[in-house]
């Protein structure tokens, strides 16, 4: 992605309201990388999130757009752009009205953070995209990815009643972590004698009922693809490519009967559906603490990037 810079980074994230103007409410909110306006056609369709409102396609589209044009920040005069409409690596930000969405009072924010991004996108990809609680319990899915997105799609396909959840890293440290939140088998492909994919079709006889691709590679896209029941399998495209990538496969791998699709925030309508999300935990309808390794304060913020980088961090939460 091409980001102009400066640019604050930072697309996750909790707080409480500081100023609107005038009758100002100091709710606690979460902030999304992309809207909900409610009256924009993608807003309306019962099955769309991906907000079109005009006069925020800069904001919007930026979720997968190659230009981050977007600013409502200077500093001694110069412009400072948005990132993902967003920018929450800062103690003050500046959010559009309808890419914020008030949650409980009670809110932890230091956890239910997570659910503003990562959360949502791993479940959705499960409840929402594939649909894997439709099928039969005892389901196979693989999960190309196991960092913060891809350990909470591994959640949803253990609370789907999968049966077999293959999980795929080059870094090992991931996997005893993995297996607690309900991976079956870990798989390295740099340590694998032919591709991952053949592996994949190989344990599970012809392919995977479900692919996740939680990594943001063509090739891992392929291989989730590839990794699919030929007749029924369906892949689920999370993660997010380099800029001006290309999808390149083979057709013949739709024509048998696979599925491939693809979501932003794991087509749940931002503004309408999250804030649910944090009631459930509160209500510990679900548990978003193993999604969360780490707790720094801001200050500590390249540190918190070693641990990612390192294989021990599934997300690191910074505060103010």
């Amino acid at each position: 992605l091409i980001i102009p810079f400066p640019a604050i980074w930072g697309h996750e994230g909790a707080g409480t309201v500081e100023s609107i103007g005038e009758g100002v409410t100091r709710d606690k909110v979460l902030m999304f990388p992309l809207p909900e306006c409610r009256e924009c056609s993608s807003c309306l369709h019962p099955k769309s999130n991906f907000c079109l409102k005009e006069r925020l396609v800069s904001i919007s589209l930026t979720f997968f757009h190659p230009i981050y044009g977007t600013s409502r920040f200077t500093c001694r005069g110069r412009k400072i752009y948005h990132l993902y409409g967003t920018s929450t690596f800062t103690e003050y930000t500046v959010v559009h009205e309808i890419a914020v969405g008030k949650i409980d009072d009670d809110a932890p924010m230091d956890t239910v953070c997570i659910l503003s991004c990562e959360v949502p996108t791993g479940f959705g990809a499960v409840f929402n995209i594939a649909k894997v609680r439709m099928f039969t319990p005892g389901s196979t899915c693989v999960v190309f990815g196991l960092g913060g997105i891809g350990s909470a799609v591994v959640m949803a396909c253990k609370a789907s009643g999968a049966s077999r959840i293959i999980g795929v890293d080059i870094k090992e440290e991931k996997f005893p972590r993995a297996r607690t939140l309900g991976v079956t088998d870990c798989l390295n492909p740099q340590k694998l004698k032919k591709p991952v994919q053949e592996v994949v079709v190989e344990m599970t006889g012809k392919g995977a009922d479900f692919a996740f691709e939680a990594i943001g590679l063509i090739d891992t896209m392929v291989a989730t693809l590839e990794s699919c029941h030929p007749s029924y399998g369906v892949g689920v495209i999370i993660g997010l490519a380099p800029t001006n990538s290309q999808l390149i496969f083979d057709p013949m791998l739709l024509l048998s009967g696979r599925t491939l699709k693809g979501g932003a925030l794991g087509n749940y309508k931002t503004r309408s559906c999250i804030p649910k999300m944090v009631t459930d935990y509160l209500q510990k309808k679900i548990n978003l603490d193993p999604l969360i390794t780490h707790t720094l304060p801001f200050e500590s913020i390249n540190k918190a990037f070693e641990l990612l980088q390192g294989g021990h961090c599934i997300r690191c939460v910074l505060l103010f």
